[in-house]
């Protein structure tokens, strides 16, 4: 059974949900899900953020961005009486997910299938796409659209 699932949100309807089913495959097996956020510092927009005022930092904050579409989607998940811990992490998505899997010995990620439409996946992948070649355990790819 899944006694360790890793999803990601973004707040979008397709993470939200493959959260919805992350969230019921713990509720079947009694285990725990881990939200993960990814996000990109304010600063790795080099060229836009030379060009702001100083104190912009103080009206856009990504962390907290992603701080907010955690604590929003694990009072959901806690919810359904379902244990839930929350990962917001700087840097690419799928590379965040493959990670915090890594961490927590998770037997499953959960994502949902944006991205995987297009024919431009083939050449510069997708998150589903990414995860699903590099991630320490199975993959769960959502039908969500």
């Amino acid at each position: 059974m899944f006694r360790s699932i890793v999803v990601g949100t973004d707040g979008s309807p397709t993470a939200t949900e493959a959260v919805r089913q992350a969230t019921a495959l713990a509720r079947l097996g009694g285990g725990t899900v881990h939200l993960v956020s990814a996000y990109r510092p304010l600063e790795s927009y080099a060229t836009v953020a030379e060009a702001l005022p100083p104190n912009v930092h103080d009206l856009i904050d990504p962390a907290g961005i992603a701080r907010g579409v955690l604590d929003e989607a694990a009072a959901k998940v806690r919810a359904e009486g379902v244990e839930c811990e929350v990962h917001g992490r700087a840097g690419d998505a799928a590379q965040a997910l493959i990670e915090v899997a890594e961490a927590n010995g998770a037997d499953v990620i959960v994502v949902g299938n944006k991205g995987m439409h297009s024919k431009a996946r083939f050449l510069l992948g997708s998150v589903p796409n990414k995860v699903s070649h590099h991630a320490p355990c199975a993959v769960l790819i959502a039908r969500t659209a």
